[in-house]
């Protein structure tokens, strides 16, 4: 223990930065990335196991994780795991917390950091994972990995704080303190949008705080969660804190919500999901002594907002950005343009102009911009939507699909009506409605016409909107003359209001709160 003291006290030396992002452009970088890729192909297919305290399950009945830019090439053979697997998970993590709980938060933290270093060292590994299984690009999965370093320093450090000192007011004849306390087992659900940063930071957040976890990822990129799970059996992770479980959600997912032993669920996935799992947390069955605590994240229809003082070069680039980067399949992503009339036609043919640049095709390449979408049900829902924006709008780019993989254009309608479906419904795919606004009263009006919440961005150089803006725009994460994805941990604490979920504010001072419960112990002298 005293060495691990020492270590953090070397380490807090130094403030918390972000990773850096790889410069791709430098030969070294590129050819670390072209090996990573031909390391990872050459480990394709191979049949992964149920990890329950530590020990690995193989089951008769498995599903396989298919590469969306090539369907018929698998990533990996997963276990689905049974309900009795999945009630067993919960049970060994609910005995492993009895000591859990008790490890010191700076042992806890060490085990952050010591994943942090082992992550940097096998970035690009972590990145060719990513560009097979869910379609990124090098630059989108090289930020995911960014961002995955970024929780695992962040709430280890965050961790510290909250185990140190807490202010109280003193009170005569009397010692007060106040201790942040974990919860107990948690469900961690995450998405395979981010696939390593959401994972990873749902569930270093989660063990860190003194609970115990079974994860449970998303069936289209369990593969990436895996190589997380070797990561920290490497650091020496005690077995039973993490506890790795894949299979079907209607199955998995749902015993883990209704077990009466689970103390809280942390989602980030759609809307629907996200809705169903707080109705069912918030039964409580015989023998469970807690209301389960949910820390949701549910998706956003988000917009960005231009008029007529903006830069419009600067707009343009920005929105091209927000709505296209991974293809549109950020919760963050930008799929409304909202421009006041005076300068609607000259914004979308900037965008357009911009859009028609965009490289599509194989990601194992470092010039391509835009992969495929994640899988054949989300192509085909993406493409319904596109019929339908077709009476709902005018198609002005894009609009087809292009196999043999899930790839769909990046695609913009034009003149879409405030209220029309492609302008209030996530679509989670590259496509996007522009909105012509009378003036800026009116594009404000329009921006906040969903029933979402999440990040919304304002292009303009007038100093009182902006200030307007910074009241009236009801999103968590608003941004001012700057693309509406890339939240940065630290810097842009994450989650947003309404049907956006709980406002979690991933990567920021309130996270870890969540995952503990505060108690406050006083003596008289």
């Amino acid at each position: 223990m005293a060495k691990v003291l020492e270590d953090i006290k070397g380490r807090l030396q130094t403030p918390f930065t972000n990773a850096p992002f790889t410069d791709f452009s430098k030969e070294e970088n590129k050819h670390a990335q072209e090996e990573a890729i031909a390391q990872v192909r050459s480990e394709l297919g191979q049949t992964y196991p149920l990890i329950i305290g530590g020990k690995k399950i193989t089951g008769e009945k498995t599903f396989a994780s298919v590469n969306p830019s090539q369907p018929n090439q698998v990533i990996g053979h997963f276990t689905s795991a049974t309900v009795e697997q999945a009630n067993e998970a919960v049970k060994v993590a609910a005995e492993t917390f009895e000591n859990w709980k008790h490890v010191p938060a700076e042992e806890r933290a060490s085990y952050l950091f010591a994943a942090a270093d082992l992550m940097r060292q096998r970035r690009f590994y972590f990145n060719a994972w990513m560009i097979f299984e869910v379609g990124k690009s090098w630059v989108e999965a090289d930020g995911d990995t960014a961002e995955a370093i970024d929780f695992l320093e962040y709430y280890a450090r965050e961790m510290l704080r909250l185990a140190g000192d807490q202010p109280v007011t003193p009170l005569p004849g009397e010692e007060n303190k106040l201790v942040y306390i974990p919860l107990g087992v948690g469900a961690v659900i995450p998405p395979w949008n981010f696939p390593n940063a959401i994972m990873v930071g749902m569930t270093s957040a989660s063990f860190v705080a003194g609970n115990t976890v079974v994860l449970k990822p998303a069936s289209t990129s369990p593969a990436i969660a895996y190589q997380f799970m070797r990561l920290l059996e490497e650091v020496g992770l005690p077995a039973g804190v993490v506890n790795f479980l894949t299979g079907s959600g209607s199955v998995v997912g749902d015993t883990l919500v209704d077990n009466p032993r689970v103390r809280y669920i942390s989602f980030t996935g759609s809307r629907d999901v996200g809705l169903r799992i707080y109705e069912r947390a918030s039964k409580t069955p015989k023998g469970q002594r807690w209301l389960k605590r949910t820390i949701l994240e549910m998706g956003g229809k988000d917009g960005i907002v231009v008029d007529e003082t903006a830069d419009l070069d600067a707009a343009a680039t920005a929105i091209v950005a927000s709505a296209f980067g991974f293809q549109g399949q950020k919760c963050s992503a930008g799929s409304r343009a909202i421009v006041v009339e005076q300068v609607y036609d000259k914004v979308l043919e900037k965008v357009v102009e911009k859009t028609k640049t965009l490289t599509m095709g194989d990601v194992t390449q470092p010039t391509t911009y835009m992969g495929p979408v994640v899988d054949e049900n989300a192509m085909k829902k993406i493409l319904e939507y596109i019929e339908l924006g077709k009476q709902e709008g005018r198609l002005v780019t894009g609009g087809k699909h292009q196999g043999p993989g899930y790839f769909i254009e990046p695609t913009i309608f034009a003149d879409v009506a405030p209220e029309a479906r492609i302008s209030l419904e996530e679509i989670f795919g590259p496509v996007l409605a522009f909105i012509k606004a009378k003036d800026f009263d009116d594009a404000l009006d329009i921006a906040n016409n969903t029933e979402y919440g999440l990040t919304g961005s304002l292009f303009s150089n007038d100093e009182q909107r902006l200030e307007r803006a910074g009241e009236e725009f009801h999103v968590g994460n608003l941004y001012f003359n700057r693309k509406c994805t890339g939240a940065m941990v630290g810097g842009h604490p994450f989650g947003g209001f309404n049907m956006s979920g709980t406002d979690s504010k991933a990567g920021g001072p309130d996270y870890l709160l969540l995952f503990t419960q505060a108690k406050s112990i006083s003596k008289k002298k």
